[in-house]
């Protein structure tokens, strides 16, 4: 084995079907579509070279911040509700004194293998302001609190994002509970003997522990955020009015909507540079606790 880890050539060969295929499937249509930013072209005709004209649109456009602020709104309402309730979810799902914990974990994941379409349908009849069941259940509790959850334009998004996060809090919590369930039961032990509640002993060892995890789960939260496009198309549309709009609507809406092709790639660039700097950060984040 030794013989062949030593051997560039036998590694190079092993590798190269996996690094093409990356190349084919990642980057090259990274790389096509930064290509097409710097061209006006709707798709079809002949694409005519504009240089930075686009981007200097995208920078001009009023739906760009209006797409960054609801991205970051949809991250922030991901990570509270697919992190911090999924953490909590998941020590308390590996914690043998709970009861009915097997059928807590199933259900938990129950609205994972649901369609998109088939939540989304199912929360707009509960955001129904007359007959809803969100606003019935604020009535019954005397909470004189009643919304128009789709149509308001500061609630809508928060709404939404909340549909997202309860659909697929699922896939967080498999990977917080794995990562809790992966840490040595002596540690626990050792942690007690030094006289640790149970809270601390989560606080000293479990988060600590599951560092690499909360990692990943960030980055998932936090780009899923950014990139989130189906909820809003299927229960708003975009609306009221463009309120709703993330850069992937934008997107949407440019290609193929409005057949503005060129201008849609650069957004698209956006998006991927945007994604890759929200990385970047959590794993500088994440790397300096090491220190």
């Amino acid at each position: 084995m030794d013989r062949y880890l030593s051997n560039k050539k036998a590694i190079l060969i092993f590798l190269l079907p996996a690094l093409l295929a990356y190349t084919v499937v990642l980057i090259s249509p990274v790389l096509q579509t930064m290509y097409r930013s710097f061209f006006e072209w709707d798709g079809l005709g002949t694409a005519v070279f504009n240089g930075l004209d686009n981007y200097k649109e995208m920078f001009q456009d009023p739906l760009l911040m209006t797409s960054l602020r609801n991205g970051f709104i949809f991250s922030v309402v991901l990570v509270v509700f697919q992190i911090g309730l999924g953490t909590i979810l998941a020590l308390a799902c590996a914690d043998p004194r709970v009861k009915f914990r097997k059928m807590l974990k199933t259900a938990y994941f129950v609205p994972v293998i649901l369609s998109v379409t088939v939540v989304c349908q199912l929360w707009i009849a509960m955001y129904d302001p007359t007959n809803g069941l969100i606003n019935k259940l604020f009535q019954i509790m005397g909470i004189s609190y009643q919304q128009n959850w789709l149509t308001s334009p500061t609630v809508s998004i928060v709404a939404i994002a909340f549909v997202n996060a309860w659909q697929f809090m699922g896939y967080q919590f498999s990977l917080l509970y794995a990562g809790v369930k992966s840490i040595p039961e002596q540690y626990y032990e050792a942690a007690t003997i030094d006289g640790c509640s149970k809270w601390m002993a989560h606080r000293k060892v479990t988060l600590p522990l599951m560092k690499e995890t909360f990692k990943f789960c960030f980055i998932i939260a936090i780009t899923s955020g950014i990139g989130a496009f189906v909820q809003m198309l299927i229960m708003t549309n975009g609306g009221p009015g463009t309120s709703n709009y993330t850069l992937t609507f934008m997107i949407y809406r440019y290609a193929f909507l409005e057949n503005k092709y060129g201008y849609a790639s650069a957004i698209s660039v956006l998006l991927v540079a945007i994604s890759l700097v929200a990385t970047m950060i959590i794993n500088k984040v994440f790397d300096r606790k090491d220190g």
